[in-house]
Parts: C-alpha cells; structure tokens; sequence
C-alpha cells in the first residue's frame, strides 16, 4: 500500500449535495479534473465549478431515465486499477482509460423515501440506487489508491489532509473511509432488503437464515452498568423510538435500560399512567383520571425504591406535578410534554434528565435481542392481543364487574416487572411488587412485604403472576395477606392443587393461558 494518495482525478455524484460546493471549489483550484454526472454536474456548473461530463468519458449518453450512466469500463476501471500493477496501468493506456483518483458519492435517500407513508413499492424502487453502490464498492476495494467520501461530514477532515499534505491523502485515513463505505453500502442494503422483507413476510421468514443488524452509533456513554465497562447507544434505524432530551445529564446505559421499561409500560394505556421505574422493573404504576393523582398512587407503592428512579407519564407535565417531582431524587423524566412553568420548576435541578417522548413505540416486526456464550438470541417482542374474555375463571368463585379494569391493568403491568414476578393490584394501582425472586412463593412474600412497608392494605388485592404456580403456597401467601383473587397462566402438573387452594380461601383465579416471564 503506497503510503500517501495523490489526487489528481476525482468524480463527483451525489444525492445530498450539503457542503459539495466547498470540496468542489478546492479540487478545481488545485487543477484536480472532476467527472460529474446528471443534476450534480449541473449543480456544480451553475455554481461556477467546471466539470467533465461522464457522457463524454464514456462516450455513451445518460439511458433509461438516468438508471444507466456510470456502468463502464472508462468508469470502473479508472476507479479498480491498481497503481502498482504496471501490467494493468498498461491496459489502461491501451484503452485511453484515465485513473480516477477520488470518489464522492451519497446514495439515492431510499430510508427517507420508504419513511413517507404513501411511499409504494414502485416509488421504493425508483430509489433504489445501482450505480452508486456500485462506485462506492470499487473505490473502496482500492482504497490503496483510491479516496472514497461517502457524507458530507467525511468532507472536513478530507478537506484539512488535502490541504496539509498538498494533495495528497494518507493509507491511514483512506481506510478509514473505505471502511465507512463498504458500512455504508452494508446499511443500504439491510434497509432495502428489510423494506421488501415487510412487503411479503411469512412467519417462515420471520428469522430467516441470516440476519444483518442496521445500527448507527446515536453517542458514546459515559460507561456501561458499572464504571469499568465501555459503552455506546446505538440506534436501530428501522425500529427507532424518538425522543428528545430538553435538559440534564447525559443519558447513562442504566438510565436507558430504566427508559425502556417505563416507556414500553406507560404505552400500555390509554388512560392517565404514571410508571416509575427503578433498576429495569416497575416499582410503582397506576392509572386515574388525573395525572397528577395517577403520580401520586403510583410513588406510593414504593416511594423508597423510587429514590434515583425514572418516571414515565402519558400525559404532559403539569406544573402541580412538576413541583411534587421537584422534591424528589429522580433520575429521568419522560413524558410527551411539559408546561412551559413545568419545565421552569425542573431545570433548577441541574443534572436531572427532562425527555420529550414523542409517544411512538416500537413496531412488532422488531427484535429483543439478548446475548449469551453462544451468541446473540432473538426473540419477537412480548406483544399479543388479551382481554379478558380470553381468560378462564376456573374456581367457584367468580370476579365481580368492578374487578375487570383492576384484572387487565395488573396483568399488563405484571408483564413489564422481572421474573419471577408477583404483583398486588387494587382500583387500578400497584399496592406490593415482587421481583426478580428465584420461587414464585418468595416473590409473593417481598410483594406482601413492600405493601406492608409502604403501609399500603392488601385487603381486596388481586395478585397478578407472571407464570403458574408450582405449589399452592403462594396462594396461601396471598389468602393471608387479604387478596380475594389470582390471575396466572396456568399450565402446572399441580394446577388442581392450586385451584383447591384458591377455593378453600373463597378466592377467585383466572387462567390467562399466557406467560409473560421477563428474564
């Protein structure tokens, strides 16, 4: 690999033309030849930079609507020579092929185009980029003599070596950019290809045999759950959930695992929801018909868990709320807006973290991705249509009308809480949570515990679990604490056991023939 790049040729195509002009002007001046092709060619003209038209080298015009113009060999071969191949320099003469020496191209903005909800396949194909690609590539594979640019943030840094190094480029920050274009190339075609994917997906092609992710770095993290561990945040770009931080700290990884819980339980309802959520489970949840209210309810659960937690709202923030949140330890605040007073009221405190959640979630073609010693596991989301005319009451007992919004909120709570999970529910709000337990029957000891604490009644609770009941001790757990229903699964050897159990007490269980462990 030669050590430096000399530019003496480049050709220039790009889609997004930010920034075009300033390189443009500085290969002129530095009487580097430029190829251009269609709109580039005529952006650069009018704007006073002379270029050679690719019709011209090739010798054939622009055809099917711009689809064809790059493809041949005067192309292709002045970018794949190799320079210390005297052999193929030769071939190159006998041809009156030209070496080209930079190439700068951005890609046809398929990702915006198929973001556009009245985008069709055919208006999707027609921006699907062929010969850009295709240049890309090329100039890449040669990156030992060849400079490719890809984005128009690339263009400063090639800008300053050009200009130090009096034309040329470094072996260095050409791999660098080669590196950033066989990326880019990579991302272009996971979007293509997961755009058709969702076109015609069948359940055979749900994990198909091989899987590209399509990540782009969003911002390097302080460090990751503990101080010694790097970490970055990456977006998926086909999958993003928006949001926007309007003061504080930056985000750690904990904070943006906490997040996602939160957000992915508040969404759950439609009524006022308050969530608050500590160490990447619920400690608190309810809904009311004010937000305020549902706050307050839900910080009760466990107001001393909640201490340096995340709090997530379905409604804006009100400034009777943000001074109630104003008195306590909080981490992150999420909520789809905020008071302009609201907002006057938290920014005093300087480091805490104030989000704009925009209120998309993510869509149900996407992965929860988990890693272990072989590799990485993927899973579809946790997401399936329940009511409760899909449960099984199966005891003598039976739940009463006013019991039905109590039963669904703490079922979809109980889904967002760590396994094995227990958790008491009352009008609509969280009363005990037991988490994260190695037996069910512990789980429901801590949830009787933490309502205790929190001098919280269990009487005329019901208990949401996450899975069956192996034995019926939980149940009795349960009973005693005052709890006149169960809502579980179902599915254990021992099921009629538990029945039993739950008859004896004159309790009432449901069988929701659904397991919602969360590991």
């Amino acid at each position: 690999m030669t050590k430096q790049s000399s530019i003496k040729r480049a050709l220039i195509s790009v889609y997004d033309k930010s920034d075009i002009l300033d390189l443009a002007r500085l290969l002129a001046a530095n009487n580097v030849e430029i190829l251009s092709t269609g709109g580039t060619a005529k952006f650069l003209m009018d704007n006073g930079v002379s270029v050679q038209p690719v019709s011209d080298i090739t010798g054939f015009p622009e055809i099917l609507g711009g689809r064809v113009k790059t493809l041949h060999p005067r192309i292709h071969g002045g970018i794949l020579a190799k320079r210390d191949k005297p052999e193929q320099m030769q071939e190159l003469d006998s041809h009156q092929i030209t070496p080209i020496d930079l190439v700068v191209i951005n890609l046809y903005p398929f990702e915006k185009t198929i973001a556009n909800p009245d985008c069709n396949l055919d208006t999707a194909l027609e921006n699907i980029d062929i010969g850009g690609p295709c240049m890309i590539r090329a100039a890449a594979k040669n990156f030992p003599a060849v400079v490719v640019l890809t984005d128009p943030k690339q263009y400063p840094e090639f800008i300053g070596e050009f200009k130090q190094n009096k034309g040329e480029i470094s072996a260095e920050t050409r791999k660098k950019f080669a590196r950033s274009a066989f990326l880019r190339t990579s991302r272009y075609d996971h979007t293509i290809q997961s755009y058709l994917k969702a076109e015609s997906e069948t359940e055979e092609e749900l994990f198909p045999q091989h899987i590209t992710l399509n990540l782009e770095k969003i911002q390097d993290l302080r460090y990751g759950e503990n101080p010694h561990q790097k970490a970055a945040l990456y977006n998926d770009m086909s999958t993003a959930v928006s949001g926007k931080q309007l003061h504080g700290k930056a985000l750690s990884f904990n904070n943006i695992l906490d997040m996602y819980s939160a957000i992915g339980l508040v969404n759950e309802f439609d009524s006022p929801c308050a969530i608050v959520v500590k160490h990447n489970t619920p400690c608190g949840a309810a809904l009311d018909d004010k937000i305020e209210s549902a706050f307050e309810r839900a910080f009760a659960t466990d107001s001393l868990s909640a201490f340096g937690g995340v709090v997530a709202l379905n409604r804006p923030l009100t400034l009777a709320l943000a001074e109630k949140l104003s008195k306590i330890f909080l981490e992150v605040i999420i909520a789809p807006s905020f008071e302009e007073n609201a907002l006057s009221v938290l920014t005093r405190k300087k480091n805490i973290r104030l989000i704009q959640w925009s209120g998309e979630t993510l869509p149900q073609e996407a992965f929860d991705i988990k890693r272990s010693h072989q590799g990485l596991l993927l899973q579809t989301l946790d997401r399936i249509e329940e009511n409760l005319a899909g449960f099984n009451c199966v005891t003598e007992t039976k739940p009463s009308e006013n019991d039905r919004q109590t039963i669904l909120f703490g079922w979809q709570v109980g889904k967002w809480v760590k396994s094995n999970a227990i958790v008491y529910v009352k009008d609509r709000r969280t009363l005990g949570i037991g988490a994260g337990q190695m037996s069910r029957v512990d789980a429901s000891r801590l949830a009787v515990r933490k309502a205790a604490d929190a001098k919280l009644d269990l009487h005329g609770s019901i208990l949401i679990s996450d899975a069956f009941f192996p034995f019926r001790d939980g149940v009795d757990v349960a009973a005693e604490a005052g709890a006149i229903g169960v809502i579980q699964p179902g599915g254990s050897i021992r099921d009629q056991e538990v029945i039993d159990a739950a008859n004896e007490h004159k309790m009432f269980m449901l069988f929701s023939g659904v397991r919602h462990f969360r590991h």
